[in-house]
């Protein structure tokens, strides 16, 4: 049985033109506010480095903060691998205090794609020793937490030091998400107690079934978090709902899911990664597939990714049927009704 769709988001990536970068930022800025206007509980930005998509989430999200009100904001993910523990956890306490509380991140680990290409830039005197491991996120978690950074703090001449990262956002060390694909890093989440964010690709155990995997993969993480049926996963699925669409749009959507379609229940490279269908149809047709899902049926949270290479006209007429035709057949409600507003 499919639980109520509890948390409505959705994910993208912010696509813009490298001659003109600014533009496709500020339409990533606007779909931000027009989602929260039209309910969503959250949006979720992808990180892209050395692409034309986002490589600063935090900064706009930043932001976003400023240009809304009440939708969370998170990303997913955000590699550790490019990244200072100490300056990001500076960052994120930040955006957190200026949105009020709202931010969601999320983070995965592992050495920076294209690593031997880019290490002189990234780290030129340490790449050699530099740790890419769960260590990396565990620091980041402690000095949001308020751990000790320094055996320092008081004051020194004008300037006056704390002995923590500042400032201190409080309650945000407890709203950081993993971006899972395997079962040992699906474990680790759970055992260390972050947040699940579960996707449109993950590791085959062995079957060519995605939707099987994903269901064993948030009944594995479920089954070892302390929290048990009450610790948060999050799935990113891409649902292209046509309700609203005018003929053109529904013929790039098909064929954009059609050239995509070979993929699916076909495992890639050499982890025998499975990628999910997308969904394409109407609300009511889209409906049926996830009510018949082992996997959605486990989830009141989401994160619809929208695609990619899509239009900021093709992103608004989404979000409008996702939240007003789609979700609601899953028992939600836009925020924004449900809050009185």
């Amino acid at each position: 049985m499919t639980r109520p769709l509890r948390s409505l988001g959705f994910l993208t990536i912010g696509l813009f033109d490298r001659a003109d970068p600014r533009a496709g930022h500020e339409a990533t800025l606007e779909i931000i506010e027009h989602a929260e206007s039209l309910g969503f509980d959250s949006a979720w930005l992808r990180d892209r480095h050395l692409q034309y998509g986002i490589s600063s989430p935090v900064a706009v999200l930043a932001a976003a903060s400023q240009r809304t009100s009440r939708i969370r904001l998170g990303t997913a993910v955000i590699p550790l691998g490019f990244e200072n523990p100490f300056r990001l956890a500076e960052d994120l306490a930040t955006v957190d205090v200026l949105a009020g509380g709202r931010l969601e991140p999320g983070f995965s680990v592992g050495p920076p794609r294209r690593f031997d290409e880019i290490a002189p830039a990234l780290y030129p005197d340490t790449a050699a020793q530099e740790r890419f491991g769960y260590e990396r996120l565990e620091r980041l978690r402690g000095f949001l937490a308020g751990e000790r950074v320094s055996d320092f703090a008081g004051t020194e001449g004008i300037e006056e030091y704390s002995e923590r990262i500042e400032p201190h956002a409080a309650g945000l060390a407890e709203r950081l998400w993993y971006g899972a694909a395997s079962p040992a890093s699906t474990l680790w989440a759970a055992e260390h107690g972050f947040h699940l964010l579960t996707s449109s690709v993950i590791e085959s155990t062995g079957s060519n079934d995605f939707d099987l995997e994903q269901y064993a993969q948030i009944r594995r993480y479920r089954d070892r978090h302390p929290a048990g049926e009450r610790a948060r996963v999050s799935q990113g699925l891409v649902v292209i709902p046509t309700d609203s669409a005018t003929p053109g749009q529904v013929e790039r959507y098909r064929a954009y899911a059609q050239s995509r379609a070979g993929r699916v229940g076909v495992p890639q490279g050499p982890r025998g990664m499975l990628f999910a269908a997308d969904l394409v149809g109407t609300s009511a047709q889209i409906a049926d597939t996830l009510h018949a899902s082992r996997a959605f049926g486990e989830v009141d949270e989401v994160a619809f990714a929208l695609p990619f290479s899509f239009e900021r006209d093709d992103y608004l007429q989404l979000l409008r049927d996702i939240a007003g035709e789609l979700a609601p057949l899953f028992g939600w409600h836009p925020a924004t009704v449900a809050s009185g507003a």
